[in-house]
């Protein structure tokens, strides 16, 4: 028996142009979005109440919404080690308002990842959640 010999050259030349990637953003130079309270962005509520008028639940609901946003944060989340900390995200966090509980989403969330802005506001669709925008003036206070 015989081995077989290996080629060099393989029988099927490729010529596939591969995508150039951009080159990598060096640390500290990210394009931050304006802060959540910048007056370019709306904010709104998202209520625990239904538009039949119904309490929504599982009852700790605006806590779990608010965790799955909490990576999306100015300057990214993807912090490791004693920088790494668990906390809501500043364009959605968990509110009582009016003895209702609500989560406060900032527009600017729409600015860092359409696709959560998306799941944050499709959620408060399928559900039958009531959804108001903060109004200037009743940020102040």
């Amino acid at each position: 028996m015989h081995a077989a010999l290996q080629q060099t050259r393989g029988t099927i030349a490729l010529e596939i142009p591969l995508p150039r990637r951009p080159p990598p953003t060096p640390v500290g130079l990210r394009a931050v979005p304006p802060p959540m309270n910048s007056p370019r962005h709306r904010q709104y509520t998202i209520q625990g109440l239904t538009l039949e008028g119904r309490t929504f639940r599982p009852s700790d609901w605006a806590e779990r919404l608010a965790g799955a946003m909490s990576c999306f944060r100015p300057g990214g989340g993807g912090k490791a080690g004693i920088g790494a900390y668990i906390g809501y995200s500043p364009y959605c966090v968990p509110q009582v308002l009016d003895g209702v509980k609500c989560v406060l989403v900032s527009e600017a969330l729409q600015g860092i990842e359409p696709m959560a802005w998306d799941f944050v506001m499709n959620f408060a669709r399928d559900n039958h959640l009531r959804v108001a925008e903060v109004l200037p003036d009743a940020k102040a206070g």
